[in-house]
């Protein structure tokens, strides 16, 4: 497979020939586990964020990546091998599924994408639908000491060219904060919410619209570009949108949330 999304129709058509990783999970709401029992698409089996995708919350932020070794053993659970294609999705447009996307991108696997429009597109195209929950799988994932996606930590954010903010506007500007103790963002960041990434349909806008959404905020050939938002999460949508823009961007894992950490980072409001 080539590309970073997938549409219903086409993994419909190939879904025997897959991996499918239902990704739900919604900030603040109760765990995905009940949805994908209640219904998901066939074959797939469900991944936590918070215990498969995640560390516990401490100083790299709300949800630092997952030690190596744990998150190769949870997609080993997942059913996933190194020589089958991966297919991520959620029903949160994408945001949970990109972590899980970028995840195995950055740990070596080279053929993941994301179901555009997720789970409401996958119904809204008459998928199939299978109940219950399934027997873990028995994949050979490896995770490669090469990475595939770069990452850039706190001491790296100065440095970078244009630094992306994928929070809400009003989380940026540090009008609110609903989840982390200090509101604003980091000094020199733009904001680019995922709300800008993908159309009322929930699917992300085509290449030459996103592109022209993330130059205009600096995200240049040439410029060293990372993303960031409140934990690390849904930076990676931000990432997945450039990605499909033919840009390449780092993300920061510890983001926000991370950042806030050490009292003497300095911290922008409006």
């Amino acid at each position: 497979m080539t590309g970073p999304l997938i549409s219903a129709d086409e993994l419909a058509e190939r879904l025997d020939e897959v991996t499918v990783l239902d990704v739900r999970y919604q900030l603040g709401g109760p765990p995905g586990h009940a949805d994908y029992v209640a219904g998901h698409v066939p074959g797939a089996r469900f991944v936590d964020m918070d215990a498969d995708l995640a560390d516990p919350p401490g100083a790299g932020g709300r949800h630092p990546l997952p030690e190596e070794a744990r998150f190769e053993q949870a997609m080993r659970r997942a059913g996933v091998s190194m020589d089958r294609p991966v297919v991520v999705y959620d029903a949160w447009q994408g945001r949970a599924a990109a972590r899980a996307w970028w995840l195995l991108r950055h740990h070596g696997h080279h053929d993941v994408r994301v179901l555009d429009g997720g789970w409401p597109a996958w119904l809204a195209a008459g998928g199939q639908v299978e109940t219950g929950d399934r027997e873990q799988g028995e994949g050979d994932f490896t995770a490669s000491p090469t990475k595939g996606m770069p990452k850039v930590e706190a001491d790296e954010v100065p440095g970078i060219d244009v630094l992306v903010d994928a929070r809400a506007p009003e989380r940026y500007r540090g009008d609110i904060e609903p989840v982390d103790p200090v509101a604003g963002h980091i000094p020199g960041a733009v904001n680019v919410p995922t709300t800008d990434n993908v159309g009322e349909d929930g699917r992300f806008k085509d290449p030459a619209t996103l592109r022209s959404l993330y130059e205009a905020a600096g995200a240049r050939d040439g410029a060293r570009v990372a993303a960031y938002c409140g934990s690390g999460v849904t930076a990676t949508h931000d990432i997945l949108a450039m990605e499909v823009a033919d840009i390449a961007a780092a993300l920061y894992p510890g983001s926000w949330s991370g950042w806030i950490t050490d009292p003497d980072r300095p911290v922008e409001r409006a």
